[in-house]
């Protein structure tokens, strides 16, 4: 029996097509479906980034039009991840978001997403320093969410909170957050030492070089870890200008994507076959493990079903 499709939980965009910007045609999501299938990726999660809710709420609304609209590739959207509005507007832990849409979390703002996106956000990355995020993630996670702590500095105190209320996931750690942090007390350390979290990484060998994806996969427990690409449009198409909504991202001949004249890396342009690959080959593990884990093992952690590839 052949293995199972490929499962990515966090897909900015591919093939060439932003999934942040309005206007999207049923032929440019085709084709990105199409690319992404070709990279034996079987299913994802939609990501939409940091905007203004209102800006949200139009988006989630076309992509569930686009959905009814070709059935065929729709079969490869098992819900939405929703990476913003509420994060740490810092300099550094904000990444490449925009700060100014930026703020505490809302039950109100959600349940307008929710039901633009016809009920499919499953997954929700937020920075539990907010004010009433304990309670904001509790809700969600009463109504069955998954939620991922992420662009964020919380103190101990606040990530404890966090997961007492419900969140089980640390979104890309080791990136979404500044260059230079203290040597000790830093929130990568202060995620890492949660056994209770999985952790999920981006395997690119750019956002974590090789030895330091080796370094932070050896300090959680097993079962704890997952992998993810965060593409962008530019994953799975030549090296070009791409955008991430209204945002310009220059990807280079070296496969990084950022913002002209910016250090910062704006999303990957990693495919999730070459993220098996690089798993396999970094974390010296089986192809079969390799490909678990980017396959039942992340479709398992989020409660979804791969359909057929």
């Amino acid at each position: 029996m052949p293995p199972r499709g490929l499962f990515d939980f966090q897909v900015n965009g591919f093939g060439g097509v932003d999934f942040q910007r309005d206007g999207l045609t049923v032929a440019q999501f085709d084709h990105a479906v199409a690319t992404l299938r070709r990279h034996g990726t079987a299913g994802i999660f939609v990501t939409l980034i940091t905007d203004e809710i209102d800006a949200l709420v139009r988006r989630f609304a076309a992509f569930e039009q686009l959905c009814a609209a070709s059935p065929a590739a729709a079969t490869a959207v098992l819900g939405y991840h929703l990476e913003g509005p509420w994060l740490s507007p810092l300099p550094g832990y904000r990444g490449a978001h925009p700060a100014g849409p930026m703020h505490a979390p809302s039950l109100a703002e959600f349940d307008r997403l929710q039901a633009a996106a016809g009920g499919r956000i499953r997954l929700v990355t937020l920075a539990p320093e907010w004010p009433g995020s304990p309670a904001f993630i509790a809700e969600l996670t009463r109504r069955g969410l998954h939620v991922s702590l992420g662009h964020t500095n919380a103190d101990t105190a606040q990530i404890d909170a966090a997961v007492r209320a419900g969140a089980r996931f640390i979104t890309h750690i080791g990136n979404g957050c500044p260059t230079e942090l203290p040597r000790h007390d830093n929130i990568i350390q202060r995620l890492l030492a949660r056994d209770d979290l999985t952790a999920c990484f981006i395997p690119d060998g750019i956002h974590l070089p090789p030895f330091v994806l080796k370094n932070l996969v050896r300090a959680k427990p097993p079962g704890r870890i997952l992998f993810t690409t965060d593409a962008m449009a530019g994953a799975g198409a030549p090296p070009g200008r791409f955008t991430i909504g209204p945002h310009e991202i220059d990807v280079g001949a070296d496969g990084i994507a950022r913002a002209p004249g910016s250090a910062n890396f704006a999303g990957s342009t990693l495919t999730p076959d070459q993220g098996v690959r690089h798993v396999a080959t970094w974390l010296d593990l089986s192809p079969a493990t390799a490909h678990e884990l980017w396959s039942t093992t992340a479709a398992a952690a989020f409660g979804v079903t791969l359909p057929p590839l």
